[in-house]
Parts: structure tokens; sequence; C-alpha cells
């Protein structure tokens, strides 16, 4: 099988979906590895390591697309990526459809296959393509979040640990799944008051285990999450429902009761984003200011730090590659019932649920 390998596109978008040792990997395997020239450049990956692993070097995206059979990527595709794809390809990278009609459209009429990272599952529920990101993401807040309540950013002018005699910043973390723990984590090493909310008891016993009355813990309802987010300096969303929109948390109204400087980091921005008042933004334009709230809405805050956050991926998403370049998607989905679940558009229809609802769309069966 040809797999292409093309570079991002996306703002300030360095990440690159394939390491020179998966490309070696897949070779190994007996197939054609095309990496679009330049792809790993930005994070110590240059064309050189691709070619000594075995890769052919294509010059533009536009000839890697119309010769590969399995094109992956590490963010959705972009508007001028759209037209590239045909009938009987198979795209595997992050999707995030149930925010994106415009993509779904474009999907659909292309007839390729497209398998999403973020619907791929594992034992007991996991998602383990999204764990590595979101772990990411999750540290990512603290520190992003840290620097925005600085008052030249526009902050509260508040430090998170506070220092002797002055008490810490107020950190609130919505959702306990893989992103809101890392935050947690890094709110809590850097010595913030850090009040979680969840919805599932047993992900709170497993903080409070692990932290204990380092942190608090509080049953996710309306009424908490205004309370919470009313007394807090820096609010990070990370709620997620796999493949779905994300769930709206936090109304208008409450934002604008807010702290005056106060600080929203919406992880969960790439699924619709969980405040009202979230929109999407770029590395280029990260941050703006909404009913006197900063808010930091970036939809690829992983491709910040992008070399870690390659390899963090690609690790695991190397082995699904080379199952589906193995088997083909076909009967790599047959013989895999977590990877069938990242099966999100085939021959023109949507097969995820989440997704179809999201949109409007009928779902096609497999």
């Amino acid at each position: 099988m040809r797999v292409g390998v093309p570079r991002e596109t996306k703002d300030h978008e360095s990440r690159v979906g394939l390491t020179p040792a998966g490309a070696r990997e897949l070779v190994a395997h007996g197939h054609e590895v095309l990496v679009q020239a330049g792809a790993g450049r930005r994070i110590g990956m240059p064309d050189e390591q691709y070619t000594a692993a075995g890769a052919r070097i294509v010059p533009e995206a536009a000839g890697l697309f119309a010769e590969a059979d399995l094109v992956v990527k590490v963010k959705e595709l972009q508007p001028n990526e759209r037209g590239w794809l045909r009938a009987g390809q198979v795209l595997f990278t992050y999707l995030h459809l149930a925010s994106d009609r415009a993509q779904t459209e474009a999907l659909l009429a292309s007839g390729a296959t497209a398998i999403a990272y973020e619907t791929v599952t594992g034992p007991g529920g996991t998602l383990p393509l999204l764990a590595p990101m979101s772990e990411v993401a999750g540290r990512m807040a603290v520190h992003v979040g840290a620097s925005l309540l600085e008052a030249p950013h526009g902050g509260r002018g508040i430090l998170l640990g506070g220092v002797p005699g002055v008490e810490p910043a107020q950190v609130v973390v919505l959702g306990a799944g893989t992103a809101g723990r890392n935050a947690v984590q890094m709110a809590v090493g850097l010595g913030a008051h850090v009040t979680v909310l969840n919805r599932g008891l047993q992900r709170l016993r497993e903080l409070d285990a692990l932290h204990g009355n380092r942190i608090t813990t509080r049953s996710s309802n309306a009424q908490a999450v205004e309370e919470a987010v009313l007394a807090a300096d820096l609010v990070i969303g990370a709620v997620l429902e796999a493949g779905a929109r994300a769930p709206r948390m936090v109304d208008r109204r409450t934002v604008a009761r807010m702290r005056p400087g106060a600080v929203v980091v919406d992880i969960a921005i790439d699924q619709g984003g969980c405040f009202e008042t979230s929109r999407a933004t770029s590395h280029s334009a990260p941050s703006y200011v909404d009913e006197g709230v900063l808010h930091y809405c970036v939809t690829n805050m992983p491709g910040a730090v992008a070399r870690t956050s390659t390899l963090a991926l690609t690790q695991a998403t190397l082995p699904y590659v080379l199952k589906l370049a193995d088997l083909g998607w076909e009967r790599a989905i047959a013989a895999d019932p977590h990877l069938r679940a990242g099966l999100n558009v085939r021959d023109g229809q949507i097969t995820c649920r989440p997704v179809a609802e999201a949109l409007g769309y009928p779902v096609s069966s497999l």
C-alpha cells in the first residue's frame, strides 16, 4: 500500500502524522511511504531522516494525495485539501466532524473512507488515540491560563500559586477525563486551589485518592458548575462526549457574572466548546475578551509543542496505521471492533452515530 504523509497546513501546526521511525516500520512491512517535502522539518525531522528510513519525498501535497492509498495526517482536512480526496482513498486523522459541517460535506462528496483518531476506542471505553493529545492539552491549559492571568495579558494579575500570606488562584476544571486529570495535576503542582467537577463519581474518587485534600471534588450539576465558575480565576473546560458535540456547560449569562479579568481555556473547542461564549481561535490570535473574561480557544493547542505532541501521538497511532496498511481498511475494521468505532464516513454516508445526530444526517450501519 502507498501511505502518504502530507505537511500540515493549519495555522502554526508543525506536527506530522508519521515519524521517520514509523516510516521505517511501514517500509519493513513492504509498504511504500510518501512524505511531502518539509513535513517534519520544523520539529527536527528533516527529509533526510525519512529518506534514510526508506520513504520517498514528494514535493507537493496534491501529488501526494493523487498517489496515496492511505493518507495519514494529524489535523482535519483544511479547505484547500478537501478537493484532493477521491473515492477508494482512506483518510486517517483527527476529524472532529460533529462541529464541522463543511468538512463533513466534503468528505461525503469525495466518496473516500474517513477514520477518525478521536472515536477509535480501547478496552473499557477508553480513547487511546485521543488520550495523548488530551494529556498535552490538559497540561498546556494550566500554563496558558497562568500566563493569561498576568496583568500585561489582560488578566486579573494573579500568580497561580500565590506566595506566603497571599492566597493562590482559584482554578476550576470542568471534566475529569484525560485532559481534566492532567490539568488538575499541573494546577496542583503549581500550588493553585483546584476544584474539579465531573458527572461520574468514580473519576472523582480516583482524583481524591490521588490528591487528597489538595483539591476539592464536586459532582457536576448546573448549580455546582455556576457556583464554582463564579468563584474562579481560571476555568478549564475539559468535557467530552466521544464523537459528539461538546455539551454546553456554561452559558453567557454566567460568563458575564465571572470575575473581571478571569480566564477561560476551552480544551473542548475542537468539538464546539463547552462555554456559550467560546469561538475557535488560532495560535496567531489565540485569545479574545468576551463579557470581560479572557478566552483561549485554540483548536490545535498541542501544535504549540509539536515535537512532544508528534512523538506522543505517533507512538499511539502507528499500530493502527500498520493494521490498515497490512490488511486494508475493510479487513482491518472487521478484525478490530475498536478500530471499527473510528470509521466516520464511507461511500458518501456517515457511519458514526454521534456525528450523524449532531449534524442531522441519517446514520449508515456497517
